[in-house]
């Protein structure tokens, strides 16, 4: 009998993250939602994030003693409590008012990081302001070296404690969807003005009475006017520079004195190399899909990346995530935490701060019942041995 899934709009009752997703699927516009789901081209990567989960089956030891769960772990050298961050994701504020800062509440609540997106529509001073929260801050590089070199002195003055560069959308991916969706930059489709009507809850809490969220960190570095986000992917989308490349993340790495992570590496040499140039931590990353498409998973190459990048510097994995399950099987081939993006939006865009948080708790009841039924007790006792290859694949 094929199960049915959740088909209200209750946040409180899902009971998985395909329960939050399709809750967030009836509160959100539809050019809104297909910006939050979106992949990049034919959405191979996007659909291989999930199935390369399926590479890996379980060997649980049953007979083991097994008492409370353990599963706090130190990230870039603070304690958290849980092996998970919220990873940076732009244009927050047209899921919900403030979106930027329900995430990071949530995060500050159940004592994991927050790394606040460079294209957010909260100000990173804003961010480091909120109590108890371990703020990270993400940025791409742009063509205005002066602009990043402004942004890196604005985190240093906020207090960030760790800066995460993105490498893997240099150049930026093909999100035919985003063309679709609106007629030219920052004027949705006639449908999708249409759709917009249907969702008066989100007019009500997103557009009233200020209009479309605005970019907060990005300064001078967008024209006169072009500051909402509506429509705007593709004005930043030109301002990103091509030629980043290792030169430049040592000047970054010279410049912040902080912890340096870089982000969106899916070669285990480049992963290799990150760690020797003495890099904090690395995320394997394809952007969840929406940059190249036919790349691999990170699943794909975190057993081989851990091995050459050693203990030199934290292992982290994003793209793809939805289960507790996942996590773990992350964790067993090496990786220190895994970087949520869509899993936390999702509850974000289903019920605001109450609702990442309600995500948060699915993962945690996931990832501490399956470590159980492993016989495992503690997160850093977990290692391949629980894990088989999947026969025929």
């Amino acid at each position: 009998m094929k199960r049915r899934p959740y088909a209200g709009t209750d946040y409180r009752r899902a009971l998985n993250i395909a329960d939050l997703e399709r809750i967030a699927r009836r509160r959100l516009p539809h050019f809104v939602y297909e910006y939050l789901q979106g992949g990049a081209d034919d959405e191979r990567t996007l659909r291989h994030n999930r199935d390369a989960f399926d590479n890996y089956l379980f060997e649980p030891r049953t007979l083991t003693r097994v008492g409370p769960r353990d599963l706090s772990t130190t990230l870039q050298g603070r304690p958290h409590a849980l092996p998970l961050v919220i990873g940076p994701t732009g244009y927050n504020g047209m899921l919900t008012r403030h979106g930027d800062i329900k995430l990071a509440t949530a995060a500050s609540r159940k004592g994991i990081p927050f790394v606040l997106s460079n294209v957010a529509t909260t100000s990173l001073e804003d961010i480091a302001a909120l109590e108890g929260l371990d703020a990270w801050m993400q940025i791409y590089f742009y063509r205005d070296r002066d602009y990043v070199r402004k942004l890196v002195e604005r985190c240093r003055s906020a207090g960030y404690s760790t800066l995460v560069v993105t490498t893997d959308s240099a150049i930026y991916g093909n999100r035919e969807w985003d063309l679709r969706n609106f007629r030219k930059p920052m004027q949705p489709t006639l449908r999708n003005l249409f759709h917009l009507v249907s969702r008066p809850r989100w007019i009500a809490d997103v557009l009233v009475p200020d209009g479309m969220p605005t970019f907060k960190n990005l300064g001078d570095l967008l024209p006169p006017g072009k500051q909402s986000v509506q429509g705007a992917s593709a004005i930043i989308g030109q301002q990103l520079d091509p030629t980043l490349n290792w030169d430049d993340i040592a000047w970054l790495r010279d410049l912040w004195p902080g912890r340096l992570i870089v982000k969106g590496i899916l070669a285990p040499a480049e992963a290799e190399r990150a760690a020797e140039i003495g890099v904090d931590g690395v995320v394997l990353s394809n952007h969840g899909g929406r940059q190249l498409d036919h790349a691999l998973s990170p699943m794909d190459v975190l057993p081989e990346a851990r091995s050459r990048a050693g203990k030199r510097c934290q292992l982290f994995i994003d793209s793809g995530f939805r289960r507790g399950t996942d996590v773990v099987k992350a964790l067993a081939l090496g990786a220190d935490a895994v970087w949520l993006g869509r899993a936390t939006l999702y509850g974000l865009a289903a019920g605001g701060q109450a609702g990442v948080e309600h995500a948060l708790d699915i993962l945690h009841r996931e990832i501490d019942r399956t470590v159980g039924l492993l016989g495992v007790d503690r997160i850093d006792d977990l290692d391949a041995s629980v894990l088989a290859r999947h026969r025929g694949r």
